[in-house]
């Protein structure tokens, strides 16, 4: 009895686990993908395109859509036990290290973005002048560098049709898990998370200085005021630093859970098998995957909450140029 009871618990465990990559999977695609493509088309307006942190936003929204339809297309299939990359050792490791990489490289882009803030909000000029396009591109390279380097090994160590891991493509030794563990917390997750927390730290200093020089100046002369990159930030630097603050912040509290089940998973894995904790554990584990989609789903609806003036205003622009243009369409056509 107690064994059937077992095996009914793990059937309804089954089944919960393939609802939610078939729903909650095809909900994060939906709403993520396009959210990124708006993303890429809002801060690709003419205010925002100079702009070296909405660029850095703009190149993680084209990594993070690369991610979602690769990462999350699969999964739906799975639900259906039709995923070509359970069965294909070549498929399976192309998804592995394509999803891990561009989520890196996208984590990345917004660590960089604290960098270029925090360049902003100093008060020494060479370190403002270091908030430009070259150096966004070279900050691009270099977050590409970094993650390619970091997931090569994918490769090598991904193979398809496994049993008793989280999913049927997985790492196929103990080492190799490990190392997947160790990068992706400390390379994906923790070192950008902890350079991120502290820029952002080093911002809110700066800016705290800046006022307090906005009001000595203010005493002291009223016409040194007129000189806007000495005494403030423009006000769309602002509202961009706010959208990554906000951003920097759930992007830490959606990823870390994966981190964490990941090295739980991979160090239980050398214990005796038991059906039910395994089957709990996969379970987590998927949730835990779907949070690390999420984040790279939610940026466009993020900035569009938390901006009130830059992306909101730029995304309602958009949307009419789209409507007249399309009305105009309507009225050639009936003429």
């Amino acid at each position: 009895m107690v064994v059937v009871f077992n095996k009914t618990r793990i059937d309804v465990m089954e089944e919960m686990m393939d609802k939610l990559n078939l729903h909650l999977s095809l909900i994060v695609l939906v709403f993520g993908t396009v959210g990124n493509i708006l993303n890429c088309l809002v801060l690709s307006r003419p205010s925002l395109r100079t702009n070296p942190c909405a660029q850095y936003f703009l190149s993680s929204s084209v990594v993070n859509m690369i991610s979602l339809i690769f990462g999350l297309s699969t999964r739906l299939l799975s639900s259906w036990h039709v995923d070509p990359t359970d069965t294909n050792d070549y498929l399976c490791k192309l998804r592995a290290f394509v999803v891990f990489t561009f989520r890196t490289i996208g984590i990345w882009l917004i660590m960089f973005a604290t960098i270029d803030r925090w360049f902003l909000s100093s008060r020494k000029h060479n370190l403002r002048s270091l908030s430009n396009l070259k150096t966004v591109h070279l900050g691009i390279v270099v977050c590409c560098c970094i993650s390619i380097s970091s997931y090569i090994h994918m490769f090598f160590c991904y193979q398809a049709n496994l049993v008793h891991t989280p999913l049927k493509c997985y790492g196929k030794t103990i080492s190799c898990r490990l190392t997947t563990d160790l990068v992706y917390a400390l390379i994906t997750i923790l070192i950008p998370s902890i350079l991120m927390i502290s820029f952002s730290l080093l911002i809110i200093k700066n800016i705290h200085h800046l006022h307090i020089r906005k009001q000595h100046l203010a005493a002291v002369s009223v016409e040194r005021l007129s000189r806007p990159r000495e005494t403030k930030i423009r006000r769309i630097d602002y509202n961009l630093l706010r959208m990554l603050l906000i951003q920097v912040f759930l992007l830490v509290s959606f990823c870390l859970p994966q981190a964490i089940q990941k090295f739980y998973i991979t160090f239980k894995a050398t214990d005796a098998h038991h059906d039910w904790r395994d089957i709990v554990s996969r379970f987590l584990y998927n949730v835990d995957v779907l949070l690390a989609f999420v984040a790279s789903g939610m940026p466009f609806y993020l900035y569009t909450f938390t901006s009130r003036t830059v992306v909101r205003r730029e995304f309602f622009a958009l949307v009419g140029i789209l409507i007249r243009r399309v009305a105009g369409e309507s009225i050639r056509s009936f003429s």
